[in-house]
This record gives C-alpha cells, structure tokens and sequence, in this order.
C-alpha cells in the first residue's frame, strides 16, 4: 500500500522514481507512520488542549473617558476651518 501512495505523490509532483526509490522511499515512509504512533501512545496526551499551559483572560473592562481636551489638542495641531492639516500628499 506504502508504493502506491509513495507512487501517486511522485505522480503528482511530477518526478518519476525508480523501483529502487520507491522502495527508499516506503521504508522511509513506515519509519514516519511508527514514530507517529509512538506519540499517540504518549500519556497524558488528552489532558491536554492545544496549548500545554491553560490561559486565563487578563484584560480588563474598557473605561471611557478623555485623556486631553480637544480644545487644547485643537491649539496643538495645525488646524483651518476646525479641519485637521496634514503632510501634503503626492
């Protein structure tokens, strides 16, 4: 089963492999599928979620309220017309 897997990924990479590679290729193959299932083995494996450490909400409620008076930001920025002047754009 591992050569024909092996041999339509070849095809569809468009490389064409000798039975040699293939073969190369299938024990490479086995080695991966038996080390994956060392880790399904691993305990302790559905203690956990995606992330090993829980984490917790830290933020906090928004307050509103006025950091400067726009009076006083208004005297600060280059203003005409009560509409804000920036950089010229090209």
């Amino acid at each position: 089963m591992e050569s024909e897997i092996i041999k339509k990924v070849a095809r569809i990479a468009r490389l064409e492999l000798t039975e040699a590679e293939i073969k190369g290729f299938s024990r490479d193959l086995e080695e991966v599928f038996e080390y994956f299932s060392m880790l399904d083995e691993a305990q302790g494996a559905e203690e956990y979620d995606f992330n090993p450490v829980k984490i917790q909400d830290v933020l906090r409620e928004d307050t509103v309220g006025l950091d400067i008076e726009p009076e006083v930001l208004e005297e600060m920025m280059d203003t005409y017309e009560d509409w804000v002047r920036g950089p010229r754009l090209i």
